[in-house]
């Protein structure tokens, strides 16, 4: 029975390959051939599956891009990851002659492709999961430079517990402004949270107050001139989304999945981008309107 599957994944099957172990051994044996600082970056399991069944939202990074078409001479990283329908052997390979392919009743059908930057918009890196972003992006590199900080979502951990009280005072008295806004700790949305997590009743309120009091506290040392540079306030409604915004220009956005804790949320990085519709003014919109409708912290 013809299958409908990415192309990657029936010329893998093809081959013999489609064990997750034997195509990282094929892959390493191709990254050696390109450049050897690659041998070993061959993808997670889970992002491998993800190639075989087409769920992605744009194109690997160039380097696995690299290696697979040097897996597949003649095929072509879209084409590779793109939907096919058929079976292995209704397929006519790049390199096939005109000839060759007279024998098939048709051509294998040509994927219509978007170009990538329109598929993507202005998303510019996409993470599993929360803690696979801070792996790569430290709280640290979001926050010091910044002149501008608006965060939303349940706790805001990545700014009140990952991040120094110290480099933050010192970013606000050169002139950074900085907007929270939790969930409140004492309404009914703190509440189902907890029950969706399968948590304690109490823990992620209490979790909320520790950290809404440590910014207090950086608030309390702020000097006269700068004032009003740290708001803090609250919000009772269905968490939906974590945002993250800095300068105006790049946003992080996470969504709240449920039975799940929010480090294994996926991660977006948005970028502003005039020049294609996307993502950013759609977010900064969220906050914006979560902001107005919040309750002031007194």
């Amino acid at each position: 029975m013809p299958t409908e599957s990415t192309l990657l994944k029936l010329l893998l099957r093809q081959r013999h390959m489609q064990g997750y172990r034997t195509f990282c051994k094929e892959y390493d044996r191709m990254a050696k051939q390109l450049d050897g600082d690659l041998i070993g970056a061959y993808p997670s399991k889970a992002q491998f599956y993800r190639w075989l069944s087409g769920d992605l939202l744009g194109l690997p990074y160039a380097d696995h891009c690299r290696v697979l078409e040097k897996m597949f001479p003649g095929w072509t990283a879209e084409q590779l990851l793109a939907p096919h329908t058929g079976d292995a052997e209704s397929l006519v390979t790049p390199t096939a002659t005109r000839s060759d392919a007279a024998h098939h009743d048709r051509p294998a059908p040509r994927p219509i492709q978007l170009p990538q930057q329109v598929r993507l918009a202005d998303v510019t890196a996409i993470y599993p999961s929360r803690t696979d972003f801070l792996h790569n992006v430290t709280p640290q590199a979001l926050f010091v430079d910044a002149q501008d900080i608006r965060i939303a979502g349940l706790s805001l951990n990545v700014l009140c517990q990952q991040y120094s009280d110290k480099l933050l005072l010192t970013s606000i008295q050169t002139g950074t402004t900085v907007k929270a806004l939790f969930l409140d700790p004492n309404g009914r949305n703190t509440t189902a949270r907890e029950h969706e997590e399968g948590l304690p009743e109490g823990h992620l309120s209490m979790l909320t107050r520790l950290n809404i009091e440590a910014l207090r506290r950086v608030a309390s040392k702020v000097p006269p001139d700068a004032q009003g540079s740290l708001e803090i306030r609250t919000y009772d409604e269905p968490i939906r989304y974590s945002i993250l915004i800095t300068d105006h220009t790049k946003c992080v956005v996470q969504p709240y999945l449920p039975d799940a804790r929010g480090v294994e949320s996926p991660t977006l990085v948005i970028e502003k981008d005039d020049t294609v519709p996307g993502l950013f003014a759609t977010f900064s919109q969220v906050f914006e309107s979560m902001w107005d409708r919040a309750q002031e912290m007194t």
